[in-house]
Formats: C-alpha cells, structure tokens, sequence
C-alpha cells in the first residue's frame, strides 16, 4: 500500500483514472459512491500481511457492515452489479479473494 494523504490505502499500482477504465470496460461510470467502497476496500487489505489468505466471508460481511447506514449489500450491489467483492476488488486493484467469483456466492465475473 501506498502512503498517500488522499488514498492512504490505495495501492501502488492504482489510479482513479485505471480504476474508471476498467469500470468502463465493464460498462459502469464510477461515481463518488463507488470511490468510497474502494477506498473501504483499500482499508481492509491494508490490514490484512496476508491478501492471499482473505476470507471472502469476512470482507462481505465487513463492507455490510460498512454500508449498511446506505442500505448494506443491496446497496453495493446496485453499485456493482458484478459483485462488491469481485468487481469492487477488480476496479481497485487488489486480488479478489478465493470464492469472490464464485456465481453461487452471488458475484459474477
């Protein structure tokens, strides 16, 4: 993770501006509401050595938990049709974790 004042979670390979391509090419405009479920996401990798060993579980239930003052999962959901945690991941940067994609979980890749 980086150490910048604006995205202090955000990624070394991150931009807005990659972020708004690959929504693009997904078909969505990122909004100011999606920027803040990736920073939410930034977060929570931020606190996790291993990103390789996220539970798909707790980062649901984490970002519910996060959102649900705006409505939870049905909320991010509308934000990313694809998924919160598979698409939300992709536009971010971060590598999804084991089980995101999996269409009986509820996301689609």
């Amino acid at each position: 993770m980086k150490n910048d004042p604006i995205n202090p979670f955000a990624t070394e390979m991150f931009t807005e501006e990659s972020a708004r391509k690959a929504a693009s090419s997904e078909g969505l405009t990122l909004t100011s509401e999606h920027l803040e479920v990736l920073h939410a996401l930034w977060e929570y990798y931020s606190h996790h050595e291993e990103t390789n060993f996220i539970n798909v579980r707790e980062l649901h239930d984490a970002l519910d938990e996060k959102f649900h003052h705006k409505g939870g999962m049905k909320y991010l959901y509308n934000l990313f049709p694809g998924g919160p945690v598979a698409q939300g991941c992709r536009f971010a940067g971060l590598q999804p974790p084991a089980g995101a994609t999996d269409k009986g979980f509820g996301s689609a890749v």
